[in-house]
Order: structure tokens, then sequence, then C-alpha cells
């Protein structure tokens, strides 16, 4: 072997403790948000360990301890003088506000799955079988929510859809829509609650997020525009549907060629298959980024197992890109595939016949 050049390792270890130290807050982030210590501070108000312990419930030592670790990380602000800790008006946002376009929670729950389900994909690298969406811990379905929805709630009606040639048109007026991989229902429910005149069905072979999905609907008060079914991405049922929406899924499936054939038969004349996927570039060199590295990770640990699971497993995984995505549309015996619009998490396809 090549002998170690030492800098090199002293920057490794480096960024390896900075590596350890996120993955040990992310743990304690998600324990904030479970026992209300993050909405507790959300006001912004400077708060001594006593006084936010009687304010949650929480207990004092527990507290202190856990303040401290957050200050550390630079997630809360601690002054000295005063002993005493607080949000800035950024972390609400972040930490404590579920409707906040930056809230990031959902993200940490998606990755206290992976921990917690890391035996089982061990097991399927060596078995090379898969690791259903269903097979995973419940924390998963959970964070996906919290996770996208944030994303959904600032692009889909503002950008996403305004995008796609004569869609928003026809949910203002009245469509009939699909949304497959729906979910616990965010999108499902948000594009329900911004055009009224239109019908939303939702579809998920996962029956514990249907049912979730069914209740969101009824929180939300669209439940009369709204209906959930579970189903498999290749079978759903209806027909002359004005979009079909597959939102951050298509690349979780066995089949996606298969679901995409079905899409084409369900869709009407002059229908719409919105596909929205993670953002990826083409070539392997060009995802070696801060999105990249986490996109890949769950990839590895969530979506590539998922596909394996199924029928075909063609295993596309989150980051696909944007030529392979192209592929299963024209496979699938579309003509027309654009890139409507993006962000820096997400690619917004327009496919047609």
């Amino acid at each position: 072997m090549r002998e170690p050049d030492m800098q090199k390792l002293d920057a490794l270890v480096g960024r390896l403790v900075g590596d350890v130290g996120a993955a040990v807050t992310g743990a304690l982030v998600v324990l904030g948000d479970q026992v209300g210590i993050f909405r507790a501070m959300g006001d912004g108000e400077p708060v001594s360990a006593r006084e936010l312990a009687a304010k949650t419930g929480v207990k004092e030592r527990y507290l202190r301890e856990w303040l401290s670790a957050q200050a550390a990380a630079d997630y809360i602000s601690y002054d000295e003088r005063t002993d005493r800790f607080s949000l800035t008006p950024e972390q609400p946002m972040v930490f404590a506000e579920e409707n906040s376009p930056a809230f990031f929670v959902g993200a940490f729950e998606v990755v206290q799955s992976m921990w917690m389900d890391e035996p089982k994909v061990a097991d399927a690298f060596r078995t090379g079988n898969g690791l259903g969406w269903h097979e995973h811990s419940t924390c998963l379905f959970r964070g996906t929510e919290r996770f996208f929805r944030p994303g959904y709630n600032s692009h889909l009606v503002a950008e996403w859809i305004p995008a796609l040639d004569g869609v928003e048109a026809k949910l203002k007026s009245g469509a009939r829509v699909a949304d497959v991989g729906c979910g616990h229902g965010a999108s499902t429910i948000l594009m329900a609650q911004a055009y009224p005149a239109s019908r939303f069905t939702g579809f998920d072979y996962h029956g514990a997020s249907i049912e979730r999905a069914k209740a969101a609907a009824q929180s939300a008060g669209v439940a009369d525009r709204v209906t959930f079914e579970q189903s498999a991405a290749a079978r759903f049922p209806g027909r002359d549907y004005d979009v079909v929406a597959m939102f951050d899924c298509l690349h979780d499936m066995g089949d996606p060629v298969g679901a995409g054939r079905h899409v084409r038969e369900t869709l009407a004349s002059n229908g719409t298959w919105m596909i929205v996927e993670p953002f990826a570039h083409d070539h392997l060199k060009d995802n070696l980024n801060p999105v990249g590295r986490v996109y890949y990770g769950a990839s590895t640990m969530i979506c590539t197992p998922a596909s394996l699971a199924q029928e075909v497993g063609l295993g596309l995984g989150a980051q696909a890109g944007e030529m392979r995505l192209r592929k299963v549309a024209l496979d699938a015996g579309f003509t027309h595939f654009r890139r409507a619009t993006e962000t820096p998490f997400n690619m917004v396809f327009e496919v047609r016949a």
C-alpha cells in the first residue's frame, strides 16, 4: 500500500468528526420534536432550562443536556450572560413551524428509519432481495410526508402546475386527477385545496398510508372532492384522467415502464402525466455534491431496495437523472417528454402521448 498523506488523513478525520456530530444531533432533533421542545421555544423568547422544563413538562436535567448539545450544533442560541437559550427568527422555520417552506425535521425522521432498518438492508445486500416500502419503520412514512410537504406547499401550485402546458386552466375549470403513489396525501390535498372545481383520487399500495391520507383529507375539509384508494401504480382504476401525477415515487417502482403504460391507458386525450422526481444530473460526477450525497444515501437504504422488492426490479434509484427518466416514458409509449421546471431538490416533467 502507498504511504498515507498525514495532512489528508487529518482532514478526513476532521470531516468525520463533523459527520458524527451531525448524526448525533439528528437524533436529538427528532427527540426535541417528539417531546415538543422546539415548539415551546418557537416564540423566540430567551428561556432558562428550568423555565423551559416547566413549560414543556420535560425534566430539567435532561433538558439542560439537550439544550447544550443543540447550542453546540448552533441549532439554538445560548446567552452566557443570562444562561438562557433561544431560537433565532430563522430557526423556528426549520424546527418548529410545520407549514414553513424551510421545515426540515421530517428529513431527520427519514434518517432515523435508515438507522433502524439498517439490519434489513444489510440482509438485502447479502441476498440480493429487495426491501419493500411497507417493511420499513413507521417513522419513514411520517418523515417522508413532513420532508416533502414544505416543498410541495412552496412550489406545486405556485410554480410546478403553471409550468405545464394547459394544466392549470383545466384544474381551475374542473379536471379529473389521479395522484399515484400519494403516500399520506399531502400533494393530493394541496391540489384539492387550490382547485375546488376538480376531483382528485390518491392511490398508494401501502394501506396504512391510505388510511392516514383519508384522515388528513377530513381534517383539511376537502373530503368532498378527494378520495383515496389502495392500489398499485400499474393497476389503479379509472379512465379519462386529465392529469396523472407522480410525486417523488416513480424511481421507487419495480416496473416504472409498466406503470407508465398504465398511465397512458388511463389518460384522457391530451391528458398530461406529471412526473416530479429528485433533482439529479445524468452523470455520477455531476451529482457528487451535498444534495447528491443525501439522495444517494436515501436511494441506497430506501429507494433501490423498494424497487428490487417488486416485479421487474429496474432499480432506477433516486438519482436516475433526466435521460433515464425520459427512456422510461418513451418505452411506455409516450412521445412528448419535457422538463417543465426545477428546484434545487426536484425536477418536474411534462409527459404526453
